[in-house]
């Protein structure tokens, strides 16, 4: 297997940062305001702009900063972010399947790692688990290669009522989230749908095969991301890594 090139070097507080630009980005790589990124980090604006600054002065420039109007990824940003979020997403699955770590743990325990683990013991964690495609929450594992499939994924409280959908990914910052989600039967693979009613505090809502409706808070159904149709299975394609628009 050929090595991958890495860029310059980068530490644990940036690579936080670079990891939250690519997630809050989203797929169309948007720019991402420093309000958006204190909230997402738990840290001061001003803390936010002054490493933003860092980062689009390093050589090469991991990010392209404009005060006021937020950031994007550079290219080389943008291999250092994947890289990131592949070694945390591998983790979770290694800490899932093999550690029995719960599903509601294992998001912590990556965050330490995932900054100090070894190509070497990437690969390793890759082979031993067959090249997983997910994380235990849904979420794609970017390849080795950079590349990441991009859903076609809509939030829970945002699906049209009456509209067959599956369950894709689920959000793996709360763990009382997850842990609602486990006791209700709401995981990835799941057929869902939002049946008619007020949406104001909660959705009523049909789980798999249960006969009964179950009520979802708007901030349980924030966390769940899905896709229209029945037993569809997950529409990706492949994104090459590249320079930002």
């Amino acid at each position: 297997m050929p090595p991958r090139v890495h860029g310059p070097y980068s530490t644990e507080s940036a690579d936080d940062y670079l990891k939250a630009i690519l997630e809050l980005g989203g797929p169309q790589q948007e720019r991402v305001t420093s309000n958006a990124l204190a909230q997402r980090l738990g840290v001061r604006a001003a803390s936010v702009t002054g490493m933003l600054q860092k980062l689009a002065a390093q050589k090469p420039p991991f990010v392209k900063y404009m005060k006021h109007h937020g950031a994007r990824l550079t290219a080389t940003g943008k291999v250092r972010a994947l890289e990131v979020i592949r070694h945390h997403r591998l983790l979770e699955r290694f800490l899932h399947d093999f550690l029995d770590y719960s599903w509601d743990e294992v998001h912590d325990e990556a965050e330490r790692l995932e900054h100090f683990i070894s190509e070497r013991f990437e690969d390793r964690i890759a082979a031993k688990l067959g090249d997983p495609e997910t994380d235990p929450h849904g979420h794609p594992i970017p390849e080795r290669s950079g590349a990441l499939p991009i859903r076609s994924e809509v939030l829970l409280s945002k699906l049209a009522c009456g509209v067959p959908a599956v369950i894709s990914s689920v959000s793996d910052r709360d763990p009382a989230a997850l842990r609602e989600m486990t006791r209700l039967g709401l995981r990835p693979g799941v057929a869902i749908m939002v049946e008619m009613g007020t949406r104001n505090a909660s959705l009523r809502v049909r789980i798999g095969d249960r006969t009964d409706l179950v009520r979802l808070s708007q901030s349980l159904a924030s966390g769940i991301s899905v896709t229209a149709g029945r037993n569809r299975r997950l529409r990706s394609r492949s994104a090459a890594i590249g320079a930002t628009p």
